[in-house]
């Protein structure tokens, strides 16, 4: 007997439902191709971000700085202008927190968090500056390069500016004393040596660009796509050495010092302790400076060391006013008598109208102070307070400390003096501490005769990672004028450096030391004196061209589509 199956009415295995998607872990599609998911990108800009850290003294890995903006173009590009502007902030923040975390050493973290803040807010904006730029790119793949090298220089001439008058350290351009691309600050200044890095990072992205394109993008067989894709790897990171080597063929030494040689020596008188509480004790590290020198006068009086032309104090040596306080002022005569030779000093000084300037002075062994500067560029927030009732009501409410802190900031004023020190017959730029950093102030110190690059600094706030980042810039300032130079630092590093940015005789931090050198006096002028800001004023223009370019290309395609 056979069974009968009713097919129609027996049970049907139940559909199996879609298996779900899986999102994309590197890259996903964007209404201008293929780009990296959000995670990989905000991934790639921290990464980028710390090996930016890495060029930097003290570690001083200079290439990075290239991979580093190579890195940062590739996590912004194509996406839109929000998400530009978040990556490039993520960018800044892995940048600058570590880069500047001296800064936090002594005030604590919010006013390090806001600095970082505000100079990551710029590195934000470059981001939505090149992932505008992103379909011009795509259209013209040529301008990946040269665009992105005058990108940075853009953001960079903005961060140097505002606000408050700027904080440029953490420019490219700082981070290549070492490097063979530093002789181009001889040519055009720090903003076109920090051109050269951007375009080497620029061909280093368009080189990994091309790579992942042929490999994984082309319809040719694997062999061909890898050697097409390899040659233009290759190709595009020749030019990115070539970039960063070409320098090397400058004539710098056409513009070497060829003045006078003059002896000149440097005192680290060290303080009691570092931090902020070392002017707590200001006798006693003005006290230092002296016996230092006092301790030189007998070495030269016994003719183990030569009688210098000049001595140069740092920054604070003095913070008791030596014009106003007797005890002061005797101190610092018994010193330049005893090595009788002219002090350069740094000093605070209190005005008739009872403000206070960081000055420098000159003390001649017989007349006392001859000559002041008085320092043009003091720091917003340490040396003075911008809008002071508003900021410190705004402080008051995140932590009553700081607005405390805010009201105990000296109050500098702003020098209107030449930016120089006469000694004599010689003249001496008048940078005190972060005024190297500045373009501006370091080639009108040369435009007003600075003869030799000397910079006076306290670092007792800092760390080494500081000096040692300050003292790269005078290296770099030292070749992009032609002078030799020092750098005199109340705990350290103190050194020489000369026309090509060797640096000799470097002390050691939190460490009293006298060092003494033969430098050689100019009146020459190189390539970057004479064309100043003209560099960088021709670059941030092709910036802007481009990006306005990149604005008309992306509504022309926006009008297309309606």
């Amino acid at each position: 007997m056979s069974t009968v199956i009713d097919r129609e009415a027996a049970p049907t295995p139940e559909a199996a439902p879609p298996a779900p998607k899986r999102r994309p872990l590197l890259l996903t599609d964007s209404p201008l191709g293929r780009r990296l998911t959000l995670p990989a990108a905000l991934v790639l800009a921290i990464a980028s971000g710390l090996l930016a850290v890495l060029a930097f003294p003290p570690y001083g890995a200079w290439p990075l700085a290239a991979v580093s903006v190579a890195g940062f173009g590739a996590a912004v590009h194509r996406r839109r202008l929000r998400g530009g502007l978040g990556v490039g902030f993520v960018y800044g923040m892995a940048f600058f927190l570590p880069l500047l975390a001296w800064s936090s050493t002594q005030v604590g973290q919010w006013p390090w968090l806001f600095l970082c803040g505000l100079e990551a807010l710029a590195m934000g904006l470059l981001g939505m500056g090149l992932a505008a730029c992103s379909r011009l790119i795509d259209t013209h793949r040529w301008t990946w390069a040269p665009l992105t090298g005058v990108a940075w220089v853009a953001e960079e001439a903005l961060r140097s500016r505002q606000p408050f008058g700027g904080f440029p350290w953490g420019n490219l351009a700082f981070s290549q004393a070492e490097s063979p691309t530093a002789a181009a600050i001889w040519l055009g200044g720090a903003p076109f040596l920090s051109f050269l890095v951007a375009l080497s990072g620029g061909f280093l992205l368009a080189a990994g660009y091309a790579l992942a394109v042929h490999i994984y993008g082309s319809q040719a067989s694997p062999r061909e796509r890898r050697t097409a894709g390899i040659r233009k790897a290759a190709a595009f990171t020749a030019a990115a050495a070539l970039t960063a080597l070409a320098p090397l063929a400058l004539p710098i030494n056409a513009t070497a010092p060829d003045g006078e040689e003059i002896n000149v020596a440097v005192v680290q008188g060290n303080v009691p302790r570092l931090g902020l509480s070392f002017n707590e004790q200001r006798r006693a590290v003005l006290d230092n400076h002296v016996q230092a020198t006092l301790d030189l006068a007998d070495a030269v009086n016994e003719g183990r060391a030569e009688r210098p032309d000049l001595v140069m104090w740092p920054e604070n040596a003095s913070d008791i006013d030596p014009l106003a306080n007797e005890d002061a002022y005797d101190r610092i005569s018994q010193a330049a008598a005893a090595i009788g030779a002219p002090i350069v000093l740094g000093g605070i000084v209190h005005n008739d109208d009872g403000t206070r300037s960081n000055m420098t002075i000159v003390w001649d062994p017989e007349d006392g102070p001859v000559y002041m500067y008085s320092k043009r560029h003091p720091v917003p927030f340490a040396e003075y307070v911008p809008y002071k009732a508003f900021f410190s009501t705004v402080a008051g409410w995140i932590d009553p400390r700081m607005s405390e802190g805010l009201d105990n900031v000296a109050g500098f004023e702003h020098g209107q003096n030449a930016g120089i020190v006469e000694v004599g017959d010689y003249t001496l730029s008048g940078l005190i501490c972060f005024e190297i950093a500045f373009d501006a102030e370091t080639r009108a110190s040369v435009l007003d005769g600075a003869q030799l690059m000397a910079v006076g600094t306290n670092n007792a706030t800092f760390d080494v990672n500081e000096a040692r980042q300050q003292l790269a810039m005078v290296q770099l300032r030292s070749l992009e004028h032609g002078r030799d130079g020092l750098m005199a630092s109340t705990v350290g590093v103190s050194g020489f450096t000369d026309h090509t940015g060797e640096v000799s005789q470097a002390t050691e931090f939190n460490t009293a030391a006298v060092i003494q050198a033969d430098l050689t006096l100019s009146d020459r002028s190189t390539p970057a004196s004479t064309v100043g800001i003209l560099p960088e004023a021709v670059l941030t223009g092709a910036a802007l061209v481009a990006l306005a370019c990149a604005i008309l290309i992306n509504l022309k395609h926006r009008r297309s589509q309606t």
